[in-house]
């Protein structure tokens, strides 16, 4: 979308802005984990951000009013009490009062979500305010084999509405159908312990007011829970959904369904999509830097992350948009995007589709970050080791042929990198190849043979062989 002011700055104000507006590095987003949702925006974050201006959708079952960004509750600030990491309850809520005061009303937890306190800090924050001044997401995050059972099931229920400090959940989720060993586990957990019964009771008495589930991998389940949606009435799904996978999520992990198909299949039905990963992981800030520049020069006034922030919502049938934003300066730049929201244009469109072609010429591995295969029993510290090795890539520090000018710097830069992000007890070459860790991962990574890739990958560097 070309503008006069575009059209019209010279070289140096350009770069001057692209500076300003330069994604954060993976490593520098913190929080529950390392990483937030959004980055700062070209800019400058003491521009007043309007209070009236957000974009909201409407529920077609309820009506409720939804704001177009949601607030995803994963990634909390940190502060470090007695040597070890406690959420930082203050920020929390600074936090929350400036993403209500600004027109979010949407909240997004888990009950696995920051080590098992997600909940519990939401809870502190949203209760300080009017409970119909926003609505709460959560899920029934019941993923171990132990919690399988009905009453387990129906415990961590009840533990999410304590947390949470209410008396019912507007927005309930099935967590991450499709993960792991597909449709089986799928009824081991819901069907045949009978907790997809209780949770509709639930609804009934309205201590549910909205039942849906997040979708992970397995197309199978996705196309069963849609078939049985007539008796079912699922209120809402979420869905990943980004301009990558919109058309290529195969090729970033063969278990994934391009979200153009997803999307169309809850279009067809009249069911509302709420948007995870628009980011990709946050992928989708932290780009390689050339196409930051196209982004830039097409939109100098805007950040990278707010191309992908864009796209989610440019869509009729997507109620809202999640973004785990850790600091101020992420929920400041995608309420810039959200209030007031100014939809993609098809030229817009066509441009990301040839910015996902080139951002796939450059594969990273599909590391989100969500920790579910954590603890390792050996004491790895997988996401540590695959973000890594992804913002090497991205920051273009993969030292290839000793041939190569810039070789040896970037082969110290990757291995000094790499241990101060990792520490040597926690690498890759610890990695016995259990595949404990493969079963748990959304994303289908085969975790073991990337341990395994990573590993070879930095023993060729400290000896210096070719690649």
């Amino acid at each position: 979308m070309e503008t006069k002011d575009k059209k019209t700055i010279g070289r140096r104000e350009f770069l001057r802005r692209l500076g300003a507006g330069a994604a954060v590095s993976a490593a520098a987003l913190a929080g529950c984990g390392p990483k937030g949702e959004g980055v700062a925006s070209g800019r400058s974050a003491r521009e007043e951000i309007p209070t009236d201006k957000m974009a909201y959708r409407t529920n077609p079952k309820t009506g409720d009013s939804v704001s177009l960004l949601g607030y995803g509750c994963m990634r909390w600030p940190t502060v470090t009490q007695d040597g070890a990491d406690e959420i930082d309850q203050e920020a929390v809520n600074e936090l929350v009062d400036y993403a209500i005061a600004h027109g979010v009303n949407y909240f997004d937890t888990s009950p696995a979500y920051c080590k098992g306190l997600s909940e519990r800090a939401t809870g502190i924050a949203l209760s300080r305010h009017p409970r119909e001044k926003y609505f709460i997401a959560t899920k029934l995050s019941n993923f171990a084999p132990s919690t399988w059972s009905r009453e387990a099931s129906v415990e961590m229920y009840r533990h999410s509405l304590r947390e949470l400090q209410t008396d019912y959940i507007d927005y309930m989720l099935l967590h991450a159908v499709g993960m792991g060993n597909g449709m089986a586990e799928y009824r081991a957990r819901y069907i045949d312990n009978g907790v997809l019964d209780f949770l509709l009771a639930e609804r009934e008495a309205g201590r549910i007011r909205n039942l849906g589930f997040s979708y992970h991998g397995d197309i199978a389940v996705f196309d069963h829970l849609l078939s049985i949606h007539d008796t079912i009435g699922w209120d809402f799904v979420q869905i990943q959904l980004n301009y990558v996978d919109w058309k290529h999520a195969k090729e970033v992990n063969e278990r994934n369904t391009d979200a153009e198909y997803l999307y169309g299949e809850l279009e067809k039905r009249g069911i509302p999509a709420v948007v995870m990963e628009p980011l990709l992981g946050g992928r989708l800030s932290n780009v390689h830097d050339h196409i930051a520049l196209k982004l830039k020069e097409r939109r100098p006034e805007s950040s990278v992350a707010s191309w992908a922030f864009r796209f989610a919502g440019s869509f009729p049938g997507i109620l809202t948009v999640l973004s785990g934003m850790t600091y101020m300066e992420h929920l400041q730049d995608n309420l810039r995007t959200y209030a007031p929201f100014e939809p993609l244009g098809d030229d817009d469109k066509a441009f990301l589709e040839e910015t996902a072609r080139q951002l796939l010429r450059y594969p990273t591995i599909p590391c989100n970050d969500c920790k579910y295969c954590m603890p390792c029993p050996y004491g790895l510290d997988i996401p540590g080791v695959l973000l890594h090795f992804n913002k090497c890539i991205n920051a273009g520090n993969m030292p290839s042929s000793s041939q190569d000018a810039g070789y040896r710097k970037a082969r110290q830069a990757f291995l000094v990198g790499y241990d101060r992000s990792v520490p040597r007890l926690r690498q890759a070459d610890h990695c016995i190849g259990c595949g404990q860790c493969n079963p748990h991962c959304p994303q289908g990574i085969d975790i073991p043979a990337q341990m395994q890739r990573i590993d070879r990958f930095v023993e060729d560097l400290k000896q210096g062989r070719e690649f």
